[in-house]
């Protein structure tokens, strides 16, 4: 039995009693059962309400109907009444079923109308617009070393819910931190399996980019007050990224002439959390075209998706776009375009005592003894003479190459100041080693 909270149940999406109550018409779920009843063989009445993720009362019209136009008969049951009797798909059944996977072959929980989805996330959004402190931002990035220049314009950008551009040399942790911005949106939210809107079905929760989390049980006592809506999936805030391989089509709907239905696009996955544009400037779309197509919805916080037949449907667009590049930003985009992005952050080289700490921390991690003299050898010996930048990707990059390097020559895991030159000299490009002139 799952433990009584009261934060878990607070937003539960309410458990529809009748048909009418999961606001879908009864046609849909009558083919929805056909398809889950043709591919499973003889299931009881509660069974064919499980596989809809719905109570048996808000199945039970769709379920005579059934009985009433011959496309499923009872083989069995008990005294308890319809939940428990067996049922089996007809021949007329099975071609009714037939007909509905030819139109799309989503079979599983009952899709989610979209008006109640957007009504539920309009309200999420309300509820969840909680100040972030100095003290939440320090515990949410501890884990990363950080100016507090850089600390304190990442409070308020989250804050505003509106979009951050991280901009700066490459190896300084701008998709670290990108990422760990979700660490800073607190609380859980609920995702439908699907959404469906005037017959078209879009498949939403995708495990990939959803992290799920423990669901309330059927409960006793006051536990049994609380059923829910098990059409939604209960998950953390989502950190959605998506590097050089998004395109224009992957921000509209995904449409499969194979299964007939939609894939959500990837700012509706993201929605109630984060999406992380990594490596921007460098997609098979101009960085341009990908902020025109979200001028409007960065503002009104309203997206607008396409379906096959032209129709477009509005959807909420509650998401905190990320966009991390190292390419500078007026090479990418223009003023009037970096004005709709409202907070920039740059991702600064560490100072000699911030690459000491980096040092430090991924030493602390693996378990290696901390010698500062080494640290000051890299940097005074090796880096500084040769005119290279510190980066914070350095530290745990070098010492992973000099682990590699004691592992392969069978010398004790111990960090030395001649495995670090063997991997600096592998790790370094130099310049003046170059062939002039390709043969």
């Amino acid at each position: 039995m799952t433990t009584f909270d009261a934060e878990i149940w607070a937003d539960l999406p309410p458990l529809p009693h009748t048909s009418e109550d999961t606001g879908l018409r009864l046609d849909l779920i009558t083919q929805q059962l056909l398809k889950s009843l043709n591919a499973a063989g003889d299931l009881t009445g509660t069974e064919l309400a499980d596989a809809l993720g719905l109570p048996f009362s808000a199945v039970d019209d769709a379920i005579e109907s059934m009985k009433v136009q011959r496309l499923c008969e009872i083989v069995g049951g008990s005294v308890i009444g319809p939940p428990s009797y067996r049922y089996r798909i007809s021949s007329l059944g099975r071609d009714r079923a037939l007909a509905a996977l030819a139109h799309n072959m989503y079979i599983g929980p009952a899709p989610v109308p979209l008006a109640l989805y957007s009504e539920y996330m309009r309200q999420f959004s309300e509820d969840m617009r909680k100040r972030i402190s100095m003290e939440m931002v320090r515990e949410a990035f501890s884990h990363l070393v950080l100016s507090e220049n850089v600390l304190n314009q990442l409070g308020p950008a989250v804050n505003s819910g509106h979009s951050l551009f991280i901009y700066g040399p490459p190896g300084n942790g701008k998709t670290v931190v990108s990422q760990a911005i979700g660490q800073l949106m607190s609380g859980d939210l609920w995702i439908p399996h699907a959404v469906e809107v005037d017959g078209a079905i879009i498949k939403l929760y995708d495990p990939i980019n959803h992290q799920r989390l423990e669901e309330p049980g059927p409960g006793h006592g006051i536990e049994a007050e609380h059923q829910y809506d098990r059409r939604w999936v209960r998950c953390r805030r989502p950190v959605v990224t998506v590097g050089g391989e998004l395109t224009m089509d992957g921000l509209d709907l995904t449409y499969s002439r194979v299964s007939g239905f939609y894939r959500a696009p990837m700012q509706m996955l993201a929605n109630g959390g984060v999406l992380v544009i990594d490596d921007f400037g460098r997609q098979r779309c101009s960085p341009q075209e990908l902020l025109n197509r979200w001028i409007h919805p960065l503002e009104s916080r309203v997206d607008y998706l396409t379906l096959q037949s032209g129709q477009k449907i509005d959807v909420p667009f509650l998401v905190l776009p990320v966009f991390a590049t190292n390419i500078k930003p007026a090479e990418l985009v223009d003023e009037a375009f970096l004005r709709r992005i409202q907070y920039k952050i740059f991702a600064e080289n560490p100072t000699s005592d911030d690459f000491t700490q980096i040092f430090k921390n991924v030493c602390r991690e693996k378990n290696l003894e901390f010698d500062p003299a080494l640290v000051r050898h890299v940097i005074e010996g090796i880096l500084e003479p040769r005119n290279i930048a510190l980066r914070g990707c350095q530290p745990r990059d070098l010492i992973n190459m000099a682990l590699a390097l004691a592992q392969y020559r069978d010398e004790p895991r111990h960090l030395t100041v001649p495995l670090l030159e063997a991997a600096c000299a592998s790790y370094f490009v130099d310049e003046d080693q170059g062939l002039s002139t390709l043969r």
